[in-house]
């Protein structure tokens, strides 16, 4: 009876460690994102938001288990990712690759440039559902392109 106890207790350990792994990468993702792009984020592409200012938009990691919340702002002071999910959003972008995988594929898409060329380097992933975007396609490239730090001059250097 006790070693079924005991059994069950270290079960339960070994969930919550995998709960507070799978929330620290998530949080960490989040962190990133946030420094980045007040650190070397263009306000261009913040002024070029529009109408669609205040819209939310969810990123989804199913192999994380989790998902972020961004709202569209017009200025990169404001810009804010947070854990969760949206109450509204207006896009989803679900990144379906393995959890290993998920950091490299917001790193390559917070690198590029801000421009045509570097969205036409995004479609080979949702073509090969690796993203999928559920909702507004607008939405969701104004949100990738807001996340685009590369034309910054450290990237010059």
């Amino acid at each position: 009876m006790v070693d079924i106890i005991q059994e069950s207790n270290l079960n339960e350990r070994a969930i919550r460690a995998r709960d507070l792994v799978r929330e620290t990468k998530l949080l960490n993702l989040a962190r990133m994102a946030n420094i980045l792009i007040d650190l070397y984020g263009l306000e261009d592409a913040f002024q070029r938001i529009g109408k669609r200012e205040g819209q939310e938009i969810e990123m989804r990691f199913p192999s994380l288990e989790g998902a972020f919340n961004f709202t569209l702002v017009s200025s990169k002071e404001n810009f804010e990712c947070r854990i969760g999910r949206a109450r509204d959003p207006v896009a989803i972008i679900i990144i379906n690759v393995k959890a290993e995988k998920a950091i490299k594929i917001i790193s390559e898409i917070i690198r590029l440039p801000d421009g045509i060329v570097s969205i036409l380097k995004i479609i080979p992933k949702y073509l090969t559902r690796k993203l999928k975007i559920k909702g507004s396609l607008i939405a969701a490239i104004k949100l990738c392109r807001c996340m685009m730090i590369g034309k910054n001059s450290m990237y010059k250097r």
